[in-house]
């Protein structure tokens, strides 16, 4: 173990998640895998190594730190792009049952090809649109945590992830900036769609002290039949 894993698996180990030989390959694996699809095709502009394991692992995990995950069976991140918090969550909880939607099918791609380069069980990686995939049973209503990461706007994710999730299960929307604009203009969405924001966390990065909030919002109800609207709409026209 080098220095940058060794700060990585301290600071992980001071908010009681403990990882082994197996999971810190893993993420040496899958660091290796973006950097080399990343000369491919855009993915990430963060690729320095240490950067890769502060802003992009462990801030993934951070989502851990705020939602008991061993109460988690099953996990979706919508609009994941190179798999960010999905596939960290899962490498270091690796009972969770996985599943990434995300709409370009190259970085799909990629995730297949992380999944199968360090050895992912029961994980799925689909590509579409969260509008159609919201409609699918087995989707629909289906999911104990989902989240997304600096995707869009809140009523904007609200409209993309809360059908995913199951009454009484989490969504959880990871922000940067203090999200108090986002939570007011929400108000309409969280009604429609049957979601009640139970708190927000605010915390700083340890490496460069940059600014995050988990807004969880819990399920209260099934989603109506006409959420999701058509793909587009709900960017175009937010329930505001």
């Amino acid at each position: 173990m080098d220095e940058i894993q060794q700060r990585f698996t301290d600071r992980l180990k001071g908010q009681g998640i403990e990882l082994d030989e197996q999971q810190l390959e893993q993420f040496e694996t899958y660091y290796r895998l973006l950097v080399e699809w990343n000369e491919k095709m855009n993915l990430t502009g963060i690729t320095e190594r240490e950067q890769v394991y502060e802003k992009h692992f462990y801030d993934s995990l951070t989502l851990a730190f705020y939602v008991d995950m061993k109460k988690v069976k099953s996990l979706a991140d919508i609009g994941s792009g190179a798999g960010f918090p999905g596939v960290p969550l899962k490498i270091a909880f690796p009972h969770l049952k996985l599943c990434i939607i995300d709409s370009l099918n190259k970085r799909i791609n990629f995730l297949k090809a992380v999944s199968e380069g360090i050895g992912l069980k029961n994980a799925e990686f689909l590509h579409g649109r969260a509008e159609e995939w919201g409609h699918k049973r087995g989707y629909r209503d289906s999911f104990d945590l989902v989240t997304a990461r600096a995707v869009a706007r809140l009523a904007v994710l609200n409209e993309f992830c809360l059908p995913f999730v199951k009454p009484e299960g989490i969504f959880a929307a990871m922000k940067g900036t203090d999200p108090a604009e986002e939570i007011g203009e929400s108000q309409k969405s969280l009604r429609e769609l049957r979601g009640e924001i139970t708190d927000v966390e605010a915390f700083r990065l340890p490496f460069d002290d940059s600014e995050r909030h988990i807004i969880r919002v819990i399920k209260t109800g099934i989603t109506p039949y006409k959420y999701p609207r058509n793909p587009g709409l709900p960017l175009k026209k937010p329930l505001i």
